[in-house]
């Protein structure tokens, strides 16, 4: 069974730091492009990050980048997101997507990230 479960959620201040991971299981990791989806409170699913097969390339949604870095071990078929100065409007349930630049795609149960003071 092809399976995405992602970790790492909580309850942080604004200004803080949390570093989810996805773990992938029942197809090849590495040959995949894997992208990181939010949706908030009453708001569709939104693309937050894609990273591509080998790390080439990295791709960040306008109101993240220099914030939230992807990355992937495909040795151990993990994505992670280190997101740094998160803000209230972060809030969201992450998820962790098989796809490019989509908010398409198999997909895990998400990780509820919340942010406030």
């Amino acid at each position: 069974e092809e399976q995405l479960v992602e970790s790492g959620g909580g309850l942080v201040q604004p200004g803080g730091s949390l570093r989810l991971s996805c773990a992938a299981s029942g197809f090849t990791f590495g040959i995949y492009h894997m992208s990181w989806v939010r949706q908030s409170p009453g708001k569709g699913l939104e693309w937050v990050s894609t990273i591509t097969t080998r790390s080439w390339s990295t791709y960040y949604a306008d109101a993240v980048k220099g914030r939230f870095t992807i990355s992937r071990d495909d040795a151990k078929n993990t994505l992670y997101l280190e997101m740094n100065s998160l803000k209230t409007e972060d809030t969201a349930v992450y998820y962790c997507a098989r796809n490019y630049k989509t908010t398409s795609g198999l997909r895990g149960q998400g990780t509820q990230v919340t942010v406030s003071s």
